[in-house]
């Protein structure tokens, strides 16, 4: 069977239309479902971060999985979606897991959601042996990259480059205040960032203690929701993660400004009003602004690149010899069900034999389908499945 990609990211769509085909926890389960449902999907994997939804399919059918996509986001996607199949799937899913596809490349978090899309989807019964072996194999790929490259070197995460490109624009962070929404696993790496520049890190979240804790762990100060209007004029950098699927900072929240204040939203979809930037005094950078060139880095990638096109290699030999082992137990079937059947025919002409005569017959038959097989196994085996199944016209019942 086909593997089948098709999707969004960074490198193919804007930010506006990524944002709207977010795939949530609470959403998965369903999509999931509406995917292997479909008989001709035998598998089904869903990859949503911030930079890009990609459905991993095993069977084929990308029209279901856009037609399932553009029931949730509403929107029309024919022709928009870009695909990847088999051995360019394969690739770019290992490329994906390694960092190499990041907006900022060499990113860590990335591994980690691959394998959370992974084990979402294993858990639901919505993988096999093949999307199984092809996540498995692209996590191997991600961690030696991470462990064997230099790439690892690069910023580490979208958060790094966050406060990156703020503190830059603020001309450093000592003794500035930074605002962060959102108290999950990217705040945290921007608050101890932060932190470790000498600025003083106020947090605040939907939920006052989820603030707290974060704001605890990493010696920052915690701030509810509602106080934010306090905090602002205060602030001299925002940078917000959060989950939320709307807006949580509007223009019309921020007053008139006596000192720049700089805002890096790098959440998908958008926490900050992209009218904010419009403000005098106000400068605000979304996600896409994060991406780094290359310079100087290209050997290091070209390191990783190696890695990565070495596992992609060693899936294709195991998929082959799958494929191969499927064909030739196939082969073999349809040889003994045509052995048994020539014998019945004949079996009037071979009632006078003996027992032992008739055994005797049974074996020799049996020798002669063996050997006649013999070659084209072996053939098989080093050519798959395909010009097997085409000179013996056996069904793929993959």
């Amino acid at each position: 069977m086909s593997i089948v990609v098709i999707g969004v990211n960074h490198r193919t769509s804007a930010l506006a239309l990524r944002e709207r085909l977010v795939v949530g926890d609470e959403q998965l389960p369903k999509l999931l479902h509406g995917l292997t449902s479909r008989p001709n999907i035998a598998e089904a994997v869903v990859l949503s971060t911030c930079n890009r939804t990609e459905v991993y399919l095993v069977g084929g059918d990308p029209d279901r999985a856009c037609e399932q996509l553009e029931e949730r986001s509403g929107l029309e996607l024919e022709g928009v979606l870009a695909r990847w199949d088999d051995g360019e799937a394969v690739s770019h899913l290992f490329r994906v897991a390694a960092g190499l596809d990041s907006l900022v490349p060499g990113e860590s978090q990335i591994l980690g959601q691959v394998r959370d899309a992974y084990e979402s989807a294993r858990t639901r019964g919505a993988t096999g042996a093949l999307l199984n072996r092809l996540f498995e194999d692209a996590l191997r790929a991600g961690k030696r990259v991470r462990t064997e490259a230099k790439l690892h070197e690069l910023p580490e995460s979208v958060a790094a480059s966050a406060v990156e490109l703020g503190v830059r624009e603020l001309g450093g962070a000592e003794g500035k205040r930074a605002l962060l929404f959102g108290a999950g696993k990217m705040s945290e790496l921007a608050a101890r960032d932060l932190q470790g520049r000498g600025a003083e890190v106020v947090v605040s979240s939907r939920t006052l203690e989820s603030a707290q804790d974060l704001a605890e762990r990493v010696g920052g100060r915690a701030a509810a929701f509602d106080a934010v209007a306090v905090e602002l004029p205060e602030a001299d950098l925002v940078i917000s993660a959060t989950r939320c699927p709307y807006p949580i900072l509007h223009a019309e929240a921020i007053r008139p400004r006596a000192k720049p204040l700089v805002l890096v939203d790098v959440a998908v979809p958008r926490d900050l009003d992209p009218a904010i930037g419009a403000l005098e005094g106000c400068t605000l950078f979304d996600i896409d602004a994060l991406g780094e060139g290359l310079v100087g880095r290209e050997e290091d990638i070209r390191e990783a690149e190696a890695i990565v096109a070495e596992e992609a290699v060693r899936f294709a030999e195991w998929r082959r010899s799958r494929d191969a082992a499927d064909a030739i137990r196939d082969l073999r079937t349809r040889a003994e069900e045509i052995r048994s059947e020539e014998l019945a025919r004949a079996g009037s002409r071979l009632s006078e034999l003996s027992p032992r005569e008739r055994e005797t017959v049974e074996t020799l038959t049996t020798q002669i389908v063996n050997k006649l097989l013999h070659a084209p196994t072996v053939r098989a085996k080093e050519a798959g499945s395909e010009p097997l199944r085409d000179l013996f016209a056996l069904r793929d019942d993959e």
